[in-house]
């Protein structure tokens, strides 16, 4: 069980190294790969590096159609002009659901004898030449390593939802 301080350490010294160049796909799912690199607390010049897969499902359009029907007991004629826009408007509230399937069974660990930063670099360096459009390099912490890849995921929700807005408008579903 994770504390809060570990948590807030976790994201906060979590560094993305390199990102994806593709973003979540708004009408399909998305599966990025992931180099998650992190120092062994314990051992100096020593760090485990994990790799694995994490599939982005695709966005959902949630509507709040339950919330437009209201009873104004008390209140004036504004609350039923209020109630009228907010019925003409609902569509403007929508938000969009992610979800994230994190596999386990897809997680591969290896212990490296040398400095983070080295590791990193070598990592990134590979990556590049690679140019696997859909692979991100994380930094993080050993023992909250869950964590660091959460806040991945959430960069990348934060970087794709402008994105997925966009095509759901175009398409007329917004």
């Amino acid at each position: 069980m994770y504390s809060d301080t570990d948590i807030q350490y976790a994201l906060e010294v979590t560094q993305i190294l390199h990102e994806p160049d593709r973003r979540i796909d708004t009408f399909g799912s998305t599966s990025f790969e992931f180099h998650l690199v992190s120092e062994l607390m314990d051992s100096v010049g020593q760090c485990r590096v994990r790799n694995g897969t994490i599939e982005a499902q695709r966005p959902m359009i949630l509507r709040p159609e339950g919330m437009g029907e209201f009873e104004f007991d008390g209140f004036g004629a504004q609350a039923g002009d209020f109630a009228d826009w907010f019925k003409r408007n609902i569509r403007d509230l929508s938000i969009l659901k992610y979800g994230f399937q994190f596999k386990r069974t897809d997680v591969r660990e290896s212990l490296v004898h040398d400095p983070l930063e080295t590791v990193c670099g070598r990592i990134v360096d590979e990556v590049r030449a690679a140019n696997t459009p859909q692979t991100a390099v994380i930094c993080g912490v050993d023992d909250t390593w869950e964590i660091c890849l959460l806040k991945f995921t959430i960069d990348m929700i934060q970087k794709s939802s402008g994105i997925n807005l966009f095509d759901f408008k175009r398409r007329g579903l917004l």
